[in-house]
């Protein structure tokens, strides 16, 4: 376990002591080897003093320095046991010996204390980035910050790490404990920015070290202003996903109100139309033009119907109720139930399928994906020119069933493909008559559902392919993934 962070100077206590033991230790020692002469306890004393220097720093160094410099003079420099120095070159050895263990004390002291301090910086540094690393990953704020809590156990020693913070908008904790250590003395850290309180850092020392010293004080309230950037980054994501859900829904709104406001009206405009003109007593229909009207009530009658039934299964994708009842199914008697119930829809186009053989039975709901191939050959009626070729495949691919609607109409661009499968963007179809906009959105959501994904193509001889792939083993919803 790594030791908790100390500030780079070394306590009162211990300098004293390095400062008074190093030279009595030098001293016993120097008299035990006196017979070697004064060279010998010299470089004892002097190493004494590089023994304290590195123990007790600056003041422990030059405190051993000077004790050398007496205990020199007293036991090894004639006359022995006194403080008096018989000859000048004594006392300029004895000048010199003070300044050479005091400069090697004071030079030593600070190099091991700027190493501490670069050490320290490091680690600090590592620290900070971790923790600013962590809070700004994707992943959710709540286990970001129990981590968060972990990672400041061992190097502020502490027995516990509790951080709570909380706004309008989002609400946090996190904590972490270690385990088996007594708890001690506490330390709260607010977590502010711009002066706005959103919650607090609690570090609780073990039971056996003092309070935070000060440099480990700043250091934390470093880490709660990480602590303070992550937690009003997730609040400021909060309100943009607010403001975004609300852009969205006024343009729902607005999509929906132009929805209702034209494309309901048109049917029901032609509906009225050719009933006020059948029930006119002053006007005679023959047979046909009688047909011809009950005829146009029918088919603006399943064009209202289709529209309504779209803007409800909207409605039904957007509450997060569209749940496939799914059942092993045959692929290829849902195509062609949609192709023999479609034929008036169809009529006028060349309609062909490839559907390759003993393709396996796959896990859908059948009515949904019947709504799919509707929307899709819908589409391409709409959009093929009379005449025109319609091509309806099916086929296995990587475990899947992957079904292709093609249509030899005007083509999409590549860059608006994606964008074709949002609401109530709509088209204007070969005969001048713009769809609703919303069955391509009611597709996607439907193969979501499944499991399955959708996406759009170029048609080898012009036009546009839509496919779609449904999994033959039931994986349930994964997220969308366009081709290219």
């Amino acid at each position: 376990m790594r030791e908790p962070f100390r500030p780079g100077r070394a306590s009162a206590e211990r300098s004293v002591l390095a400062a008074v033991l190093t030279p009595a230790a030098a001293t016993l020692l120097a008299l035990a080897l006196r017979s070697y002469g004064a060279v010998a306890s010299t470089s004892l004393y002097l190493l004494g003093v590089v023994a304290a220097a590195a123990v007790g720093g600056t003041p422990s160094g030059l405190g051993a320095a000077l004790l050398s410099f007496l205990g020199l003079n007293f036991f090894f420099t004639p006359p022995l046991d006194t403080f008096r120095v018989a000859k000048v070159e004594d006392w300029l050895a004895l000048g010199v010996f003070l300044v050479v263990a005091s400069i090697v004390g004071l030079l030593l002291a600070r190099a091991l204390e700027e190493r501490s301090r670069a050490s320290r910086r490091e680690q600090e540094t590592r620290l900070l980035n971790y923790l600013a690393s962590r809070l700004l990953s994707a992943e959710p704020l709540e286990r970001v910050l129990t981590d968060f809590a972990q990672a400041l156990l061992e190097p502020f020693g502490l027995a516990r790490c509790e951080i709570h913070v909380g706004t309008d908008e989002v609400r946090f904790d996190g904590a972490a404990e270690q385990p088996g250590a007594d708890p001690g003395l506490s330390t709260v850290v607010p977590i502010v920015v711009a002066n706005v309180p959103f919650g607090t850092l609690t570090a609780v020392r073990r039971a056996s070290l003092d309070r935070l010293a000060g440099s480990d004080l700043h250091l934390l309230e470093a880490c709660a202003r990480q602590v303070a950037v992550a937690v009003e980054r997730a609040r400021l994501d909060v309100q943009v996903r607010a403001a975004l859900v609300q852009s969205e829904t006024s343009q729902l709104r607005a999509a929906l109100f132009s929805s209702v406001t034209h494309d309901l009206r048109t049917p029901l405009a032609s509906i009225k139309a050719s009933v006020t003109s059948l029930l006119d007593a002053t006007t005679t229909h023959d047979p046909g033009q009688q047909r011809e009207l009950l005829a146009t009530v029918l088919e603006e009658t399943d064009r209202l119907n289709r529209l309504v039934g779209n803007i409800l299964d909207l409605a039904r994708v957007r509450a997060g109720a569209l749940v496939p009842a799914k059942e092993p199914t045959s692929i290829e008697e849902v195509i062609e139930s949609v192709l023999h119930r479609m034929a008036p829809t169809l009529e006028g186009l060349a309609v062909r399928t490839v559907i390759r053989p003993d393709l396996p039975e796959v896990p859908i709901d059948p009515v949904q994906i019947d709504q799919v191939l509707t929307n899709l050959l819908e589409n391409a009626a709409r959009f093929s020119p009379p005449g025109g070729e319609v091509v309806v495949s099916a086929s296995l691919w990587h475990r899947a069933i992957q079904v292709r609607v093609v249509d030899q109409g005007p083509g999409i661009p590549p860059g608006e493909r994606e964008r074709a499968f949002e609401p109530f963007v709509r088209g204007e179809g070969a005969d001048g008559r713009r769809g609703s906009g919303l069955g391509l959105a009611i597709a996607r959501a439907i193969v979501l559902a499944h499991g399955g994904r959708i996406w759009i193509e170029g048609a080898p001889g012009g036009g546009t392919a839509v496919v779609f792939e449904l999994p033959i083993a039931d994986a349930g919803p994964v997220p969308q993934e366009p081709a290219s």
